[in-house]
């Protein structure tokens, strides 16, 4: 083997050396046939370098000018040709050359033609049985564009029959044209993704043009939901493939590079199957090194685009592995008789779990959350009787009459209630004694709300109608007093609940705040190799899910959380559709507030009763109302005293807001005033006037369903809009806020048993898919794993977390947080309360709690102990944690504190829940230069970190040594040489109470850490919106988890889940046998 291998850029020198070699001494010549850029780029120069290390093997690079501008008898001669394709190379001349000199063909260079061509890529990929999209063909003549098989609709596109329904995409047929776009549907915002050809640090952009392009021939596919990653796959012949995973250059168009300037991408593991594709695609298109891009999607791998040759960038690994197997194979096919016997050594598929510290150190396996929605403009509703054919007619249309009832939500459908209504409007303005049976002023409100905006976009109008057989049977107080007979339609207009600006950067917060879950979860990105979220995402050992009910905020709310955990960048609506599932299937996360059970029918009707009472609330009252004895809600009752007398106040209140914007409205400075999301004082009037007409019904009592709504308007003019300076609405604020506090709770259930079985009704889906997701994540062959022996840098290629997030409503919170705490999880409500201190104290702590805000989080972990046997209770270990979300306008002085995120020691739950509102002070962890621990208000108290054992040694332990375990949960390695530079750089304060600090020394350490940013003591309670945002508002800051238990087994919140689910099934059974009777 030669020492210093060397390869050849010329030709005319060596060939006189060929000319006057003995026999014996013939070297086989692979002759590298590419233009320059290519063939001298890094990966090939590498390559070469180590091709040239077989002892009978030399290269010659031909020059681009001998290529470009020389026939092709002049050529280097070679025994074997490595050539490709590129923008400029001759193909012709390429494939002449083979002909005249017939070398051995490393990639078959008339299949190169083919390659150039989406159409005929599909088409070779279709007959040799590989998945791809569905797709369909679109050729255009370029003298007649216009005549073409394509019909564009609003959300879809049909060409040559086939139908696909956006999102979809569209490809150039010709391969060289990168120019690529996906369409979106407008229920997600509408508008395409261009992709590009890689510019600097961009590879696509965001464009509101939704239609599609009218001139040049296009393939038309399927998306597929990739969860914002994509494979590239390289093959060196059909038995060797190497992938890497990079992000998705179709989710925020910013292309991730390391500190070399090269795209970040990371080594993954191909299945069986996808092996096989591999193996297929070499051979099909005859090309031995070949690129090709799969997308892993629905549990499938998908084709969706062939390079032909390409190499990998950055891997040794790979290098060595492809000068290898190139060698080998001239070397087999060139010189039998110098065949070197060479294998490809198989994959190892199961990996070692690679410990991440020495010691018992728990491993997190699986992230479960359920977070309520961002702040929203309030929500509004109204509410009338049609009975005209035009509206049964778009009943018929959409089949409302298979189940008796209708949502309508598309622009189209919209367009068509809204051409209805004014319709009506003109024949009642032209006829008054026609038999419009439609109230005008309800007909212009839908009207005016349906022409809101100048267009339809987004999900932020709905409109819901239901059939009646013999009409509405009663009147409420938006309702007309006479009764008609025969049937009618109920229609119910919902619009606003939009998510705010404000929201939208709750949510992004929250998700960056949210890495800090995972182990090194703080750990830089590039800074520190290995560690973090981000690393653990992009190298596919994080099996992450995002789903969301099918309410616009809620999406928008999954999207901007995603955005921020991971640290994308632009427009919401790419990340939206590739990252975010919706889940309107099987009740999962979506329920129709309109079908209420019967038992909250019942709770409803009683609850209404005792808040109609002019009296003082009696013993009896309280008994009634808080029979659990919550304080949030004797509070609240201590607050009200007499319910009629309170809302009294709130409707007087309501009047002289109303009258106040009114005067603004008279005066000429306030006439262009643009409120908070481009409201106008005469929107806000009109959303005020309603609810002052609906509050106080025509007999003289109150509306007790509108309190949440009062309350929901109140906060929002407060928070949003306190600019205005109205008079009492910190007074509203106060009691409107005291009466929601009791009814928006206690509609979900009066008493254990009432609260539990509503909860059921809404929760019993997620509580099972809660259950799948927390079974063995390591057993599951779905994981895409990282390839262990490429997988440089990454500490521990292992390591696989199951995240799933579950965006949602109200109304799914309030009734898994009602299944947590009745459900019998520890049996607190038969008598075993005293066994476990930590669950009643963090019941205390919840039945404090008043509002579950927007960005309530209830978060499940799950850890593993490798060291511990496979089937003992102790290899799994359960966490339960919970926030209320989004701090209030008035929290300061009311909000309860709880015992933190993970608290160090168990010890903690032993004091009294009261004592928790005394201020300890905090002992600073010093790391190198003092730092100044300022006092603080209990609200923002800074929350301890870690799960310790405290072992049977009783020796003290020195806060310095304790820098090792934090420096772990920080995602900073233990050796790690510039400590001191990253506290300083990210502002850190390590902070230990007193109990921690007299602790004696850790024997076990969760690898976890969370603090919230709004966790740092010197953050303001409120920060202004960041430029751009539409008004000047207040963003509050969400509280931080709190434990509510740390040690549980995974047996024993399976078995929990399990008799949660089994007792619905028996109610539900129960229930059909009652309905078939009385049929």
């Amino acid at each position: 083997c030669r020492d210093i291998p060397q390869f050849v850029v010329g030709y005319e020198s060596y060939q006189r050396d060929m000319g006057q070699m003995d026999p014996s001494e013939r070297q086989i010549v692979v002759g590298i046939c590419a233009m320059t850029k290519k063939s001298k780029s890094k990966p090939m120069t590498q390559i070469l370098e180590r091709l040239c290390k077989f002892d009978y093997i030399d290269v010659v690079i031909f020059p681009e000018e001998v290529i470009l501008e020389e026939p092709v008898e002049k050529w280097p001669l070679c025994d074997c040709l490595i050539s490709f394709h590129s923008k400029g190379f001759p193909l012709d001349k390429a494939v002449e050359y083979a002909k005249l000199r017939n070398p051995l063909l490393i990639n078959d260079l008339n299949m190169q033609y083919f390659i150039q061509d989406r159409r005929e890529v599909y088409r070779i990929l279709q007959e040799e049985g590989i998945d791809l999209p569905r797709y369909a063909v679109l050729n255009r003549d370029p003298d007649n564009p216009e005549e073409c098989n394509l019909v564009e609709g609003e959300d879809q596109v049909e060409v040559n029959g086939e139908v696909f329904h956006k999102p979809f995409v569209e490809k150039p047929v010709c391969a060289e044209d990168h120019n690529v776009y996906i369409y979106y549907p407008t229920s997600a915002g509408g508008g395409s993704q261009r992709l590009f050809r890689k510019i600097g640090s961009r590879s696509s952009v965001y464009s509101p043009e939704s239609s599609v392009r009218k001139t040049g021939s296009y393939i038309y596919e399927e998306f597929m939901p990739t969860d914002g990653t994509d494979v590239k796959v390289y093959t060196v012949g059909p038995d060797y493939a190497h992938a890497e995973a990079r992000k998705s250059p179709a989710l925020d168009g910013k292309v991730e590079r390391d500190s070399e300037g090269k795209e970040i991408r990371y080594p993954v593991m191909l299945t069986a199957m996808e092996k096989l594709v591999a193996r297929k695609v070499c051979l099909a298109f005859k090309q031995t090194v070949c690129g090709f891009d799969l997308l892993r999607a629905n549990g499938h791998s998908f084709v969706c685009d062939v390079n032909g040759f390409s190499f990998v960038k950055n891997s040794m690994k790979y290098y060595d592995d492809c000068a290898k197997v190139l060698g080998n194979m001239v070397m087999r096919e060139l010189a039998p008789q110098l065949h070197i016997p060479w294998s490809i050594p198989m994959e190892a598929e199961d990996i070692p779990i690679v410990p991440t510290t020495s010691g018992t150190m728990m491993e997190l396996r699986c992230v479960i959350a359920i977070i309520r929605h961002g702040d929203r403009t309030p929500k509004q509703k109204m509410k009338m009787e049609v009975r005209h054919p035009l509206f049964f007619e778009l009943f018929e249309k959409y089949g409302g009459y298979k189940t008796g009832k209708l949502k309508l939500k598309k622009p189209k459908q919209l367009q068509e209630v809204l051409d209805i209504a004014r319709l009506l409007l003109v024949e009642l303005g032209q006829h008054t004694d026609c038999e419009i049976e439609e109230k005008k002023s309800k007909l212009e409100q839908l009207k005016t709300v349906l022409e809101m905006y100048g267009h339809f976009s987004g999900i932020n109008r709905k409109v819901q109608l239901t059939y009646l057989r013999n009409g509405k049977p009663k009147a409420s107080s938006e309702e007309e007093d006479s009764k008609k007979d025969g049937p009618s339609l109920l229609l119910v207009l919902k619009w606003g609940g939009e998510l705010t600006p404000a929201g939208r950067v709750q949510a992004e917060e929250l998700g960056r705040a949210f890495r800090c879950m995972y182990p090194g979860g703080q750990g830089d990105y590039a800074g520190f190799p290995g560690c973090g979220l981000l690393r653990l995402h992009s190298t596919y050992r994080h099996d992450l899910k995002i789903y969301a009910s099918d309410e616009g905020r809620v999406q928008m709310t999954a999207a901007a959380f995603a955005k921020g955990l991971l640290a994308l960048e632009g427009e919401l609506t790419p990340i939206l559709v590739q990252m975010v599932k919706s889940a309107n299937m099987n009740g999962l996360l979506d329920s129709d507030s309109d079908s209420l059970t019967d038992c909250q029918q019942k709770v409803k009707a009683r609850l209404h009763e005792i808040m109609q009472k002019d009296q003082d609330f009696t013993e009896q009252d309280y008994q009634k109302l808080a029979p659990t004895g919550s304080p949030s809600l004797v509070n609240s009752m201590k607050v009200i005293e007499n319910p009629v007398k309170t809302c009294d106040k709130v409707y007087a209140l309501i009047q002289s807001l109303t009258s106040q914007i009114r005067k603004r409205l008279e005066d000429p400075k306030s006439a262009d005033l643009q409120l908070y999301h481009s409201e106008t004082l005469e929107l806000m009037l009109q959303r005020w006037s309603k609810l002052e007409r609906d509050f106080r019904m025509k007999n003289g009592r109150y509306d007790i369903s509108k309190i949440p709504d009062i309350y929901d308007c109140i906060k929002y003019d407060l928070q949003h809009n306190a600019s205005l300076d109205l008079e009492d609405t910190r007074e509203l604020f106060r009691l409107s806020r005291a009466l929601a506090d009791i009814v928006i709770p206690q509609e979900y259930g009066i008493n254990r048993a009432e609260k539990l079985d509503i909860a059921q009704a809404y929760c019993v889906p997620l509580m099972k898919k809660i259950q799948l997701d927390l079974q063995r994540t390591h057993e599951d062959e779905a994981v895409n794993k990282l390839h262990p022996l490429y997988s440089r840098g990454v500490m521990s290629p292992g390591r696989h977390v199951r995240t799933r997030l579950y965006f949602t409503s109200e109304s799914h919170v309030h009734s898994l947080l009602s299944i947590f705490r009745y459900g019998g999880l520890l049996n607190v409500c038969s008598g075993f309360e005293e066994k476990d201190q930590q669950w009643k104290q963090a019941m205390d702590y919840l039945s404090a709690v008043t509002e579950l805000n927007y960005m309530t989080q209830i978060v499940i972990m799950l850890y593993e102990d490798n060291n511990k046997d496979p089937s003992s209770e102790e290899r799994f270990h359960v966490e339960l944690h919970f926030s209320p979300g989004v701090k209030g306008c008035e929290d300061e002085e009311t909000i309860p504190l709880g015992f933190g995120f993970r608290p160090a020691s168990s010890e903690v739950y032993k004091r009294p829940f009261k004592d928790l509102s005394q201020d300890e002070p905090d002992q600073a962890l010093q790391v190198s230069d003092p730092i100044n621990i300022q006092r603080r208000s209990p609200m923002i108290r800074n929350r301890k970190t870690g799960s310790m054992e405290v072992p049977d040694c009783q020796s003290s332990v020195h806060p310095q040594t304790l820098i090792p375990s934090y420096a772990s949960a920080l995602g900073v390695s233990c050796s790690a040489p510039n400590l001191r530079d990253y506290v300083r750089t990210h502002h850190l304060t390590f902070l230990i109470s007193s109990e921690l600090l007299s602790m004696p020394a850790v024997k076990r350490f969760s690898v976890s850490y969370a603090r919230h940013p709004t966790n740092v003591h010197d953050r303001l309670y409120c920060t202004l919106c960041p430029a751009g945002f539409e008004g000047c508002s207040m963003v509050p800051s969400i509280y931080p988890l709190e434990t509510l238990h740390n040690s549980l087994s995974l047996k024993q919140v399976d078995e929990f889940l399990n008799s949660v689910c089994e007792s619905n099934s028996e109610v539900q059974a129960k229930t059909m046998k009652g309905v078939k009777a009385s049929v």
